[in-house]
């Protein structure tokens, strides 16, 4: 499913109105194309945002996504790091947020960056003082954890190669997506006596993993055919572990569109 512009930033003011409702809300932070760089904003776009919270607070946020869902239903709600989730409402728009308590902003990394709501107690200062290239941290790589970053990888890809972004797709697909297939394929087949690289987990890959590398021709079969790899990937998914119905529908979705024009 894609979704218009316009849906887009309402969705974004929807979720500056539900913070402001409550009591501990301090701002809503866009970022990307759906902060400073809004030019870019298009149909295949997810909404990237930062809630900023009174301190205390960001637990409460992290643990019940009630302000989110009283805004429309939420399909899927993967947490993919300790800060934050990527979310799928059930029309279709997708979301990768973190919540921050004021003191963290200061260690937070973010480009792009646009204020959509705030209280007149929140510093700007905290916004405008720089920004910084973001390396999120993650929690310890459960398969849930490992199964929802391939199918959010999966999503952001498909989105991407519809947009004329075949490079990009290619490596969320069949780069992201099938690093963290490998990783989960480690957890369903017994390792072969062939060490590991640390420093390079693909290397020696087809003699720890031999009944997994048989599958990778279908899931690397190259740039033009990142939905086809994506196709795979998820059929491989589905067979091995619980995906969730709504994420899943929209990346069978996304691989039968024809492609589009950016917007």
């Amino acid at each position: 499913m894609t979704t218009s512009p316009h849906l887009l930033q309402q969705r974004l003011e929807e979720i500056g109105q539900s913070l402001a409702r409550r009591s501990d809300g301090l701002a809503l932070l866009g970022l990307g194309s759906a902060g400073a760089e809004l030019t870019r904003l298009d149909v295949y776009s997810d909404l990237d945002f930062f809630a900023i919270v009174q301190p205390g607070s960001k637990t409460r946020y992290i643990t019940d996504l009630t302000w989110l869902s009283e805004i429309a239903p939420v399909a899927y709600a993967f947490q993919n790091t300790a800060d934050g989730y990527k979310l799928l409402f059930a029309d279709g728009i997708f979301c990768e947020f973190a919540v921050f308590e004021p003191a963290e902003l200061a260690q937070a990394s973010f480009t792009a960056v646009r204020i959509i709501w705030q209280t007149a107690e929140f510093d700007n200062r905290l916004v405008t003082n720089g920004e910084r290239p973001s390396s999120p941290t993650t929690p310890s790589p459960t398969n849930e954890w490992l199964v929802g970053e391939a199918l959010t990888n999966l999503y952001v890809g498909l989105g991407r190669f519809r947009r004329g972004e075949k490079l990009s797709a290619m490596r969320f697909i069949q780069g992201y997506a099938v690093d963290r297939l490998a990783d989960l394929a480690s957890r369903l087949e017994a390792a072969q006596p062939s060490l590991p690289d640390p420093f390079a987990p693909e290397r020696r890959i087809e003699q720890r993993l031999p009944q997994f590398s048989q599958r990778l021709p279908d899931f690397l079969p190259g740039y033009e055919n990142s939905p086809a790899a994506a196709r795979a990937i998820l059929s491989f998914l589905t067979q091995h572990f619980p995906v969730n119905p709504a994420i899943a529908a929209e990346i069978l979705g996304l691989c039968a569109q024809e492609n589009g024009a950016e917007g």
